[in-house]
C-alpha cells in the first residue's frame, strides 16, 4: 500500500475525531483505515495516535506528522489539478463569490464579458456581502471591494476605488455642510453594516492623524444601493465607493462632502486561496479581469462599464 493513501487515512481520522466518523466520510470500512494507520506508525517507527475504546489523541509526533501531512497532500493535489488543466486547457466551472453592489451595477459586466470570451468556461456566480470563506466553502476565487489586510489569502488588486461622503442637497441645507470629519458625530447619518468598522468612519484630521468617528442615524442597512437611496431619499450623509454614486454626483443629486480627509484607499480585489498551482481557468479571469479593468477605469476617476450613465 502507498503512503499517500495510508497518509490520507491518517488526515481523515484526524479531520473527522474519530475512527468511525472518517470511515463514514470515506465510504470505507473502520478497520480498513485502523490497517492503513498502524501500516503508517510502523513505518515511521513512531506512535501517531494513543487510542482508547473510547477516544483517540494526537502524540507529540502525530501533530507534527499532521501538519506536515497536510502541506504535503494539498500539494500533492495542487499539482495533479494544474496537470490536469494544462490537459484540459481552459474549462470547467469556476465557482466565485462577488459583491451584490458589484454586480448591480456597471463593473458586474466584467464577468459577462469573460462568460462570452471563455464559453468553455462555466461561472457559479454567488453575490453576497459577507466574506465568505473561500477553503471552507469551496470558492475558487472572490472579488471583493475593501481595504485588503493580511490574510493568508492572495490577493490581486483589479482597481482602486475611493470612498465618497456625500449627502443630497436638501441633507446639507438643513444641517449644514460639516466643517471637520468630528462634526458626523451630531448629524444624521446612513450607515452601510457591510462596513467591517460598521459604524465608524475612519478619516484625518487636520493634522494628518487618523481618527475614527462614531456615527448613527435614522437607517442601517447592509447594502450601499440602498444607503445610495437612503441618501437620495434625504435621511443623511453616507459613505459610499465612487462607482455607486459617480452618477448621482455628476448630475448634483448628491454632493461630496469634506473631499480628500478619509483614510486609506479601498480598491476591487481577486481574491484566491494560497496556492502554489492555481488552476489555469482561475488564472484565467484573474488575467482578463485585471486587463478589463484597466481598461475601464481611469486613473483620476471611478469604474465604469462602456456605456454607463
Amino acid at each position: 500500500m502507498d503512503t499517500l493513501t495510508r497518509m490520507r487515512a491518517f488526515v481523515a481520522v484526524v479531520d473527522n475525531e474519530g475512527f468511525s466518523a472518517a470511515a463514514r466520510a470515506q465510504g470505507r470500512s473502520k478497520a480498513l483505515l485502523s490497517k492503513y494507520v498502524r501500516e503508517l506508525e510502523d513505518d515511521l517507527g513512531v506512535l501517531l495516535l494513543n487510542r482508547t475504546t473510547r477516544q483517540f489523541s494526537l502524540t507529540e509526533s502525530g501533530h507534527v506528522y499532521y501538519r506536515r501531512a497536510l502541506d504535503l497532500l494539498r500539494e500533492f493535489d495542487d499539482l495533479r489539478e494544474e496537470i490536469r488543466d494544462a490537459r484540459a486547457g481552459l474549462a470547467g466551472t469556476i465557482k466565485l463569490s462577488a459583491p451584490r453592489a458589484m454586480a448591480d451595477v456597471g463593473i458586474g459586466r466584467s464577468l459577462i464579458d469573460f462568460a462570452q470570451a471563455n464559453p468553455d468556461i462555466k461561472l457559479d456566480i454567488e453575490l453576497d456581502d459577507r466574506f465568505v470563506d473561500l477553503v471552507e466553502e469551496g470558492y475558487d476565487i472572490a472579488l471583493r471591494i475593501t481595504q485588503m489586510e493580511d490574510s493568508g489569502l492572495i490577493a490581486r488588486k483589479l482597481a482602486p476605488v475611493r470612498m465618497v461622503l456625500s449627502a443630497s442637497p436638501a441633507v446639507i441645507e438643513a444641517h449644514g455642510m460639516p466643517k471637520a470629519i468630528t462634526d458626523l458625530s451630531d448629524l444624521p447619518c446612513i450607515v452601510d453594516t457591510n462596513s467591517r468598522r460598521r459604524n465608524m468612519i475612519v478619516a484625518r484630521n487636520g493634522d494628518g492623524e487618523a481618527v475614527s468617528v462614531p456615527i448613527d442615524g435614522p437607517i442601517r442597512v447592509n447594502s450601499p444601493l440602498a444607503a445610495r437611496m437612503a441618501a437620495l431619499a434625504d435621511l443623511g450623509f453616507v459613505l459610499s465607493p465612487d462607482f455607486i454614486v459617480a452618477a448621482d454626483l455628476r448630475v448634483g443629486r448628491l454632493v461630496e462632502v469634506l473631499p480628500g480627509v478619509l483614510g486609506q484607499e479601498s480598491g476591487i480585489y481577486a481574491v484566491y486561496p494560497h496556492r502554489r498551482y492555481l488552476p489555469a481557468k482561475v488564472r484565467a479571469l484573474v488575467d482578463f479581469l485585471a486587463v478589463w479593468f484597466k481598461d475601464n477605469c481611469p486613473p483620476d476617476g471611478p469604474c465604469l462599464a462602456p456605456g454607463a450613465p
